[in-house]
């Protein structure tokens, strides 16, 4: 749930209740279970592969492959890969302990650029930098000399330029899940850090490889952007700093530049071409999209058009919704996908009227190419898996070749990430890398249900020593969002619910309405109501589960993290049903929340007004004010640096539990953000959930 730099100031009562907080390694689990560490071991010994990348000529395939605490790059043939002769792709510059990434492929497919940490003595120890791997003579070089943050790098299509998003002197990660910034000095003004587009030169007439320049302004924080196809202008996302906080009031820009060391340049080829230009604004259009979020701008190859994803989201990084198209010069965005039963997560262009598409469906994801004009679905490119796939670090993305051929990293509850790549309809897995791993849980199985008019849908995991004539516990996993879903992926070691079935619990995991996978609608439908019509759709999914498997409905327990982590607390306020709960990074109070959070605008969209406009509507979901119907055991864990979902809003459901006299405990995690990093903190968070529903719902 939730995500953005700019905390405000917590109150002093709030800041001094968190002087109390037991870092979580000085209080261990109080019972020790043999049968946990030996899942972790397995969730742990898995190479989880990040990304992969197919060169345009379907001559190589990169993948990253994490290995320790670094990532190494690997280099393969294609079309007939051979594990015995896979490359490992190096700076060159003998470093160890550190890590390659974001594999990107020069239009011509001679050269492969990459982020490495392994970088020269001089840089500061871990500084990332874009390195250039010549695959012809097998040597790499290093491209960038700065110090900050760099992500998401993009050849400039006639491969001159490579540009990527650029925090100078980044002491954090850009966004709101990591550990945000002590709260001192002037809060929403001081140390607040910038992401922009820059770019360097990979070639030039005045041979000057290597330059640095800037294609954004200061004042915009950009979150994504896309090349034009004549490789002098860019599209991005971006809102004014501090940029955590108004992802969700981003506009779509434009910006023609100059190359300073071509002269051919300095006339803008495009007819009306200014310097930047609002293409999209969602605060001033009267389209559906008023209000909303946008995602991945993507150029039409002809450059007249651009297409992304517009929705409802909660979260940056978190796509999702329909497909709009916009004349590249700006105007009204024209829904292409409107009504469709399913959510768009990723797009790009094949032509200048079709699109490749992955989407995410109620059974997993769907891949296929999208007619603009008819708004049809082209046969002979279609795939749907029951599993999440991506290429790189945009969800569901996807690696095309010129001639079609596809590939991705591709996961499920029983496998691990394994490349695989070919046409769609004959995909080849090319890597076997966690062919060893074997799941300790059990099966996994779709369930769909109709509740109130919506249908519903969900995973369910069997006890991993199923036996149909014995009744089992069940814990339901409420997922974080809420616009986003529970989907089949092998686990990560940390929060989570898959190793519950190896301790022979049934793990549901719903879908319910809120979530991606059913349409804009379906997506749309908690607005205003988090924590009833959700709450009841989950509710009427365990009644289909226990219809159906031998759950034993007096062991139920429920948890979540995020947007699941407040679904937990504000459900033990509503029903008994649940004997045991554990929320992660709940909300408690929604109007206290308001301003302690860093990431306020997020809420706007879903609450439909400001706490101060509206503060019932605030109340209304807010767990706290019906503290006293609770009788439920409840575990509360969070980072005490986390922006997103305050450490105090554990803290207040904590104190009430405590003085209403029930079973409670509240770890809260040192120097740890929304999403967690330090390995032994990952590790404790799940052991600990692990117990509490072992010790809380004894058979």
């Amino acid at each position: 749930m939730m995500s953005r730099p700019g905390l405000p100031l917590l109150p002093a009562l709030l800041l001094l209740t968190l002087a109390p907080f037991v870092p979580a390694q000085s209080a261990k689990p109080t019972t020790e279970d043999h049968r946990i560490p030996a899942i972790l071991t397995t969730i742990g010994q898995v190479h989880a592969v990040n990304q992969v990348a197919i060169s345009p000529d379907v001559k190589h395939l990169a993948y990253t492959v994490r290995e320790g605490k670094g990532r190494a790059l690997h280099l393969t043939t294609l079309p007939n890969p051979d594990p015995a002769k896979v490359q490992i792709v190096s700076t060159g510059n003998g470093a160890t302990d550190c890590g390659n990434s974001s594999p990107i492929w020069s239009p011509d497919g001679d050269q492969l650029a990459f982020i490495s940490t392994c970088t020269e003595k001089e840089n500061k120890a871990g500084q990332p930098q874009i390195f250039l791997y010549d695959v012809a003579k097998g040597t790499s070089r290093q491209l960038t000399h700065v110090t900050g943050a760099i992500t998401f790098p993009a050849w400039s299509p006639d491969g001159k330029e490579i540009a990527f998003l650029f925090v100078e002197n980044a002491t954090r990660n850009a966004g709101a899940t990591g550990a945000i910034k002590p709260l001192i000095g002037v809060i929403g003004h001081d140390n607040v850090e910038v992401q922009r587009v820059a770019a360097v030169y990979t070639v030039g007439s005045l041979d000057q490889p290597g330059s640095f320049f800037y294609l954004t302004p200061a004042n915009l924080h950009a979150y994504e952007f896309s090349w034009a196809p004549n490789s002098q202008q860019i599209a991005f996302v971006a809102a004014e700093p501090p940029g955590e906080n108004n992802w969700w009031v981003a506009r779509l820009y434009s910006i023609f530049f100059f190359r300073p060391w071509d002269a051919t340049s300095q006339v803008c080829p495009l007819t009306g071409c200014d310097y930047l230009r609002v293409v999209f604004d969602p605060v001033k259009t009267s389209s559906s999209l008023h209000g909303m979020q946008l995602a991945l701008p993507r150029y039409s190859p002809d450059g007249k058009t651009i297409a992304f994803i517009g929705g409802l989201m909660s979260d940056q990084g978190a796509t999702g919704g329909d497909i709009y198209t916009i004349p590249a010069n700006g105007g009204e965005p024209t829904n292409i996908t409107p009504g469709r039963a399913a959510t768009p997560t990723w797009l790009d262009w094949h032509s200048n009227t079709t699109l490749t598409v992955a989407e995410r469906v109620a059974n997993g994801v769907h891949v296929f190419r999208y007619d603009t004009g008819t708004r049809r679905e082209e046969k002979g490119f279609n795939l749907t898996l029951p599993a999440t796939t991506y290429a790189d670090d945009n969800v569901l993305s996807l690696s095309l070749a010129k001639d079609d051929t596809v590939a991705l990293i591709k996961t499920d509850f029983a496998h691990p990430t394994e490349v695989f790549a070919g046409p769609l309809d004959h995909l080849q897995q090319v890597t076997h890398i966690n062919d060893d791993a074997k799941p300790m849980w059990g099966p996994a199985e779709s369930v769909e249900w109709t509740n109130e008019g919506y249908h519903a849908q969900g995973w369910l995991l069997l006890p991993a020593h199923y036996d149909p004539a014995k009744k089992y516990p069940m814990i339901v996993l409420v997922h974080g969002g809420p616009s986003n879903l529970s989907a089949p992926r092998w686990p990560a070691v940390g929060f989570g619910g898959v190793p519950f079935s190896a301790l022979d619990y049934f793990v549901f995991m719903p879908n319910p309405r809120g979530s991606y996978g059913q349409g804009e609608k379906f997506t749309q439908a908690n607005v205003k109501d988090f924590g009833y019509g959700d709450l009841r759709d989950i509710l009427a999914g365990v009644d289909a589960v226990e219809k159906k498997y031998p759950v034993d409905d007096n062991r139920l327990g429920l948890t979540g993290w995020s947007y699941g982590g407040f679904m937990t607390m504000f459900a033990a306020t509503q029903t008994q049903r649940f004997k045991a709960a554990v929320a992660g990074a709940g909300i408690s109070n929604w109007q206290s929340y308001y301003g302690e959070n860093s990431i306020d605008q997020w809420m706007i969209p879903f609450f439909g007004a400001s706490v101060y406009d509206d503060p019932a509507i605030y109340a209304k979901s807010s767990a706290i004010n019906y503290i006293k119907n609770v009788k439920t055991p409840t575990l509360l864990v969070v980072g005490d640096r986390d922006g997103e979902c305050p450490a105090p809003q554990s803290f207040e459901f904590w104190h009430a539990l405590r003085d209403e006299g029930v079973t409670t405990e509240l770890v809260v995690y040192p120097n740890e953000g929304h999403h967690f990093a330090d390995p032994a903190h990952l590790h404790d968070v799940l052991e600990r959930t692990l117990n509490w529903f072992e010790q809380n719902m004894p058979q």
